[in-house]
């Protein structure tokens, strides 16, 4: 089955291409999502001008996704979450996270559009990038740091039994 893409989807191909797929595909998926329309003679002559404007879209597209990924590339978002004492976090810093906190500053960002590869579980700085347009990526940067206070000390092992107090820092050598 020949369709006409009406919207870039994804490992398929750009908005205006005409592609073959299989009918259930095409029938079942693209067609009633309005991703595509079938791709008969009458469509086929539509095709030149819905590329036309696909190319007038796209470049208008283009030119604010630049200009939002300027924004987003001096974007900084800081995270304070509970860690342990060599750095991990009790719990992770997703997309979703990175999205709320950029909607906080007024930069509106779709978290399908960060791309992380894994959550973030450690302390420190990272660089993650944002797709806002096929051909625009920016990078925000996360800073994640430690909930503790920065003099305070942090829980240490007791080399006997192993035993930390997670209360106190104090030494737990198990003997009430």
């Amino acid at each position: 089955m020949e369709v006409i893409l009406k919207e870039d989807v994804n490992k398929l191909g750009h908005r205006g291409d005409v592609v073959k797929v299989a009918a259930g595909y095409g029938r079942n998926y693209l067609l009633p999502g309005k991703l595509a329309i079938e791709a008969t003679v009458a469509n086929k002559a539509v095709i030149e001008q819905m590329k036309a404007s696909a190319i007038r879209k796209s470049a208008g597209e283009k030119d604010g996704a630049v200009a939002f990924g300027e924004q987003l590339n001096s974007a900084v978002v800081v995270f304070e979450r509970k860690t342990s004492a060599t750095g991990q976090l009790f719990g992770s810093v997703t997309s979703q996270d990175i999205a709320a906190a950029l909607e906080e500053q007024g930069l509106k960002v779709d978290r399908r559009k960060i791309h992380l590869d894994d959550p973030l579980k450690t302390v420190g700085e990272y660089h993650v990038p944002v797709r806002i347009h096929r051909e625009v990526t920016a990078h925000v940067q996360v800073t994640i740091k430690s909930d503790a206070p920065e003099g305070a000390d942090a829980p240490v092992e007791d080399t006997d039994t192993g035993f930390v107090s997670l209360y106190t820092g104090e030494l737990d050598d198990g003997r009430d």
